[in-house]
């Protein structure tokens, strides 16, 4: 007669395994097909009722900025000057080239001045407008959304600075949300926008 064994006994099951597996498997489906980020735009100033006598042109540079504002991502800035993406929304282009077509057509809608070009367009103009996006996102703890460009206008041939000033807009959201977050920055760089459309049609 052959020896008998106790049959083997199932393996324990150890608590928080089921969970783990679930989370691996919510992973791989999001990897497999994630949400697809809603897109924002920035808006220009409308157009002016009627035009000035101004024949001053102007070159406006692609705002310069630190490596986050180089993105289309939305910017939340924590307490303690920690930086995170907002997950869920996107601009519709690199900021810095959204702040320097949303700042040209504003001018161009002013109706002030002879031109409005970029420096790609080879076209001759008196003066030079450079700018650095010091802050564009949202504080989380104040819930705000921050706009803080700095501008230089410079005279060309010369590059000697006509003028410079920094300008700056707080608005308050009522969420830390992709579309409020977007919206509340769209309306204070309106803010931005109009003090600088005023500042760079006077000549600074």
């Amino acid at each position: 007669m052959l020896p008998r064994f106790p049959a083997p006994r199932p393996a324990a099951r150890r608590p928080g395994l089921p969970l783990l597996a679930a989370a691996g498997l919510a992973l791989g489906l999001g990897a497999c097909g994630g949400t697809v980020p809603t897109t924002f735009d920035l808006t220009a100033l409308p157009g002016a009722a009627r035009g000035g006598a101004a024949r001053r042109s102007i070159v406006v540079a692609e705002p310069v900025g630190l490596q986050p504002f180089e993105a289309d991502r939305i910017i939340v800035r924590e307490p303690g000057a920690a930086v995170s993406y907002l997950g869920g929304g996107q601009w519709a282009d690199r900021l810095p080239r959204l702040i320097q077509a949303r700042l040209i057509q504003s001018l161009e809608n002013a109706n002030r001045l002879k031109s409005v070009s970029r420096p790609g367009d080879k076209v001759a103009a008196d003066t030079l407008l450079i700018s650095e996006i010091r802050a564009f996102d949202i504080a989380a703890a104040s819930r705000e959304a921050v706009v803080d460009l700095s501008a230089k206008i410079v005279q060309d041939g010369t590059g000697t600075v006509v003028a410079a000033r920094v300008f700056q807009a707080r608005v308050p959201v009522d969420a830390v949300s992709a579309p409020v977050a977007a919206n509340g920055l769209d309306r204070a760089l309106s803010l931005v926008l109009a003090d600088m459309v005023r500042w760079i049609n006077a000549g600074g």
